[in-house]
């Protein structure tokens, strides 16, 4: 006689999809707060993103995405993975700029904040999502299927629509900057807005 296997409405665990949907919504603030943060040292601090900081903010952005799935759609695995990924190949940015700065007296792009510089904490920001992410993978419960829509609404509303405006901001300013070529490496202006164009390269 076949025994009745256990679905992932009847696993145990705490995190139920309600739970997992608030401790995403409260992952996608703190996302949201990064890329305040950067807006920030962009807009009032005065100092303009290089391209791999661009692509950091990129990385910020996918696993807010991956979050915002989870809000709007129901926890899934999926969405999990879409925000691990980008979380890594963020990761992988922010570790060579550290490369290229590792050498005593190579430099660094921007101040500190805290004692280390942007690309160092957003490494370690990175690596923290992929260890929360895969935590959370372990609970089956939340995958559950509950009959019902998901609305946003409260906490969960207010962190979508802050990472859709942030998303949309950083994509504007990064147009602004880098107008339509390559991203300058130590931009020190918005080419869209500059009133004459770049001066050519020499040749060789």
């Amino acid at each position: 006689m076949n025994k009745p296997t256990m679905g992932t409405e009847d696993a145990p665990g705490l995190l139920t999809p309600d739970l997992s949907r608030l401790l995403n919504a409260l992952g996608l603030l703190a996302i949201g707060a990064v890329l305040l943060a950067a807006f920030y040292d962009q807009f009032i601090g005065g100092e303009l993103p290089c391209p791999l900081c661009l692509l950091q903010r990129a990385g910020f952005v996918g696993v807010g995405v991956g979050l915002a799935l989870n809000l709007k759609f129901g926890p899934r695995p999926s969405h999990y993975a879409i925000a691990m990924l980008s979380a890594l190949a963020g990761d992988v940015v922010a570790v060579r700029q550290m490369l290229l700065h590792i050498v005593p007296g190579s430099g660094s792009f921007g101040a500190p904040f805290l004692g280390m510089h942007f690309y160092s904490w957003a490494a370690l920001l990175f690596i923290v999502i992929v260890g929360g992410c895969a935590l959370l993978l372990l609970f089956d419960r939340q995958f559950a299927p509950v009959p019902r829509v998901y609305r946003l609404g409260g906490l969960a509303l207010f962190a979508f629509a802050l990472i859709a405006l942030l998303a949309l901001g950083n994509g504007v300013s990064t147009v602004l900057e880098c107008g339509g070529g390559l991203c300058p490496d130590d931009p020190n202006s918005y080419l869209m807005l500059d009133d004459e164009p770049p001066a050519a390269a020499p040749a060789p």
